[in-house]
């Protein structure tokens, strides 16, 4: 690829090769592209292929406090606008994204090895939804009037934070970016994100789109490594208020850096979501949903994926062998192919750590594995980071498999007998993010959505996090909710309390 990077098109560019080109070696910060201030780049990588696709800026403590000292100046101004105005904007940014849904599902297949049709352009229309959700809340943004004494007005407002520092991970970049950003800016705040390493490409034309409506340098956009850009940004004295998803020990980082300024935070961290199925469920309809609460179109990267599937003991070989059927029929590929459902871990420590869980599952006495799909054979992909989706059978509870977040294509099947040995089992976690219930038993539904120990419990489905659901999750999980418009009262602005004596 050429050193100087080509010149980012205005339009819908569908090659995914020639924008990511175009994206090398830029942060977005105050309404334009900028190259780090220290010159330095790293490499984006196709982990379909191996190739180098682009170059990303890495940012250091210099870049980050050239955003926020640029962002902090540009949220006086936006904080003053008034709230339906903002949201007004922020839904105007849904409609200049969507011309470029397609370009962004193939920017993000290219990176990230997700498949285009079962993933990667589903994730691309959710952007621009989640945008014109959050864009109609501005009227929401609401005090109270407070009945204190009669010659006393008091009421309160929601005023906003002031500077967001963002820090978003790899799996579905896009989604928990728009998932952050709309939410604070509707709410009177400017953004700075910290993209992943792995994946700063399809956010990064995002934010560049954005900028075409929004004020310059109310949304910024940063690349770099977690300790170099990241902590900077948590670190930086005018960041005000911190959202972060990603791994349980970096969220502990964040959280105790935040700490020392007294910010909030909000954390998204990891899951081990326990499915229980139930003898008396929709057979065929279970089995598909494993498929889909598994995330294996998304390789199991997914905090939310069901990675520890408890079937009731009467249907449990048929319910292996029918998932196992399920799995072995789709087909893994090249994530820019239309005919691929699977595709390929995001990069080589990722593929190393879940091959190493593999490897481990196998060698326990009494487990089984049992391979599904099959690798792709066309030469290209040879150095493509493609591991099989593996069911795992006859682990015990206390194995690294059952009790480890895992984030790749690996799941463990366990028989059960009752239904309070199974809730023991599934409660029996340091995570409490998700988890799902398929049954035709209201009884068991009813009882089980009030005691599993999770932030969001489904019955018969195992959807992915939706705008106007409210999602966060509990015990190592994280704190705070996104998604909903508590999310955006609760964690992106502060009540403030007025009191006019009247005589």
């Amino acid at each position: 690829m050429a050193d100087k990077p080509d010149t980012v098109p205005a339009e819908p560019c569908l090659d995914p090769f020639a924008l990511a080109r175009a994206l090398s070696g830029k942060h977005f910060i105050g309404g334009r592209f900028v190259p780090a201030l220290s010159g330095r780049s790293f490499p984006v990588v196709n982990p379909a292929t191996g190739a180098e696709v682009a170059r990303a800026a890495e940012g250091d403590a210099a870049d980050v406090a050239a955003a926020v000292e640029d962002a902090a100046r540009a949220q006086k101004e936006w904080a003053r606008m008034p709230a339906r105005r903002r949201g007004a904007l922020v839904h105007a940014c849904a409609a200049a994204i969507r011309p470029h849904i397609e370009e962004l599902g193939r920017l993000i297949a290219l990176e990230t090895g997700k498949a285009l049709r079962t993933e990667s352009r589903v994730e691309a229309n959710t952007v621009a939804d989640i945008l014109e959700f959050f864009g109609g809340l501005g009227g929401e943004l609401k005090g109270e009037t407070v009945p204190f004494a009669p010659d006393v007005l008091s009421i309160t407002v929601r005023e906003p934070l002031g500077v967001v520092g963002a820090i978003i991970p790899w799996n579905v970049p896009m989604l928990l970016m728009s998932l952050k950003v709309a939410p604070a800016l509707v709410a009177g705040n400017s953004v700075v994100v910290k993209s992943a390493e792995e994946a700063p490409l399809a956010v990064l034309r995002i934010c560049e789109i954005m900028n075409r409506v929004l004020p310059p340098g109310v949304f910024n956009i940063l690349s770099g490594f977690g300790p170099d850009c990241g902590g900077p940004l948590v670190a930086h004295p005018l960041v005000r208020k911190v959202t972060f998803t990603g791994s349980v020990e970096t969220g502990k980082i964040v959280y105790r850096t935040a700490a020392e300024k007294l910010i909030p935070v909000t954390l998204e961290l990891g899951g081990k979501s326990p499915m229980i199925v139930f003898a008396d469920c929709d057979f065929d309809r279970t089995v598909q949903g494993a498929l889909t609460s598994m995330r294996f179109t998304r390789q199991g990267q997914s905090c939310t994926a069901a990675s520890r599937i408890y079937v009731e003991r009467p249907i449990f070989d048929r319910f292996l062998a029918a998932m196992k059927a399920a799995l072995d029929r789709m087909v893994m590929g090249d994530p820019l192919d239309e005919r691929t459902d699977i595709g390929t871990i995001v990069s080589p420590a990722q593929y190393e750590k879940v091959r190493a869980y593999i490897e481990e599952g196998r060698a326990t006495p009494g487990a089984t594995a049992h391979l599904c799909s099959a690798l792709p054979t066309d030469p290209a992909l040879k150095k493509g980071l493609f591991l099989q989706p593996v069911i795992f059978t006859g682990l015990e509870s206390s194995s690294r498999l059952v009790r480890e977040e895992i984030f790749g294509p690996v799941t463990v099947l366990t028989p059960f007998d009752t239904p309070e040995q199974v809730l023991a089992w599934a409660n029996d976690s340091d995570y409490g993010l998700a988890a799902s219930v398929w049954t035709n038993n209201l009884k068991h539904a009813l009882e089980f959505t009030h005691r599993l120990e999770a932030g969001l419990v489904q019955v018969n489905q195992n959807l992915v996090v939706q705008a106007n659901l409210s999602y966060g999750g509990v015990k190592n999980s994280g704190l705070g909710k996104e998604a909903s418009l508590e999310a955006m009262l609760e964690h992106f602005t502060h009540k403030k309390t007025i009191m006019m004596k009247m005589g």
